[in-house]
């Protein structure tokens, strides 16, 4: 007989307690699938956790900001000088072109006098001579317009090697020691630069 109630008795305790753990109470509650709620109080200490900016992050910015607006003007410069370089190569070329073109143009007038003097038939001496006294003086109206001038220094002058070259000295010339003493052939200059340097004799020492 104890032995029945003290059965019964687990038999109830077992069931209070599967019912306490599975009761409508605790399912309202808990509902399955719910996440815990978290305390206002976690939320506002997370939000002071977050770092505010600094004056070294404004500074840093404000670099950052100023490297990228460097950047740009060094970008655009680059490009200016480019623009610039193209133009000036551009111009160059032109400019050689137009001076090519104008000599060759001048040029024209001494050909069509060279034309006209082969056409003649049985000229005199004197004809011969006239036409190419007139064809040479277009030819130096020609190159004096383009720049390009003689060198041509007269006897006794001092020899000028940046211009002139000598080719021989003179033994008893009558002139100073290194004077010229003729000119075998004419130089030219262009523009103040050397063409073609003078060929002359100067005098020797005594």
């Amino acid at each position: 007989m104890f032995a029945v109630a003290h059965g019964y008795c687990l038999f109830l305790q077992k069931h209070t307690m599967t019912d306490r753990k599975n009761s409508p109470m605790d399912d309202a509650l808990h509902p399955a699938g719910a996440q815990p709620e978290v305390a206002e109080g976690a939320t506002a200490t997370a939000a002071e956790e977050q770092p505010e900016p600094t004056a070294v992050d404004a500074e840093l910015a404000a670099l950052r900001a100023k490297v990228a607006e460097l950047t740009d003007h060094a970008l655009r410069a680059q490009a200016e000088v480019q623009n610039v370089r193209r133009r000036a190569d551009d111009e160059i070329a032109k400019a050689r072109k137009f001076a090519l073109e104008s000599f060759a143009g001048s040029l024209l007038a001494v050909v069509d006098s060279l034309e006209a003097a082969l056409a003649v038939e049985n000229a005199s001496t004197d004809q011969l001579r006239e036409g190419t006294v007139a064809t040479h003086s277009q030819l130096m109206s020609a190159l004096g317009k383009n720049g390009i001038t003689e060198i041509n220094p007269a006897p006794g002058s001092k020899f000028d090697p940046a211009q002139e070259h000598a080719i021989s000295t003179v033994p008893d010339s009558g002139y100073d020691a290194g004077a010229i003493v003729a000119v075998l052939q004419k130089g030219y200059l262009i523009a103040e630069r050397v063409l073609r340097p003078a060929l002359v004799t100067v005098a020797a020492s005594p």
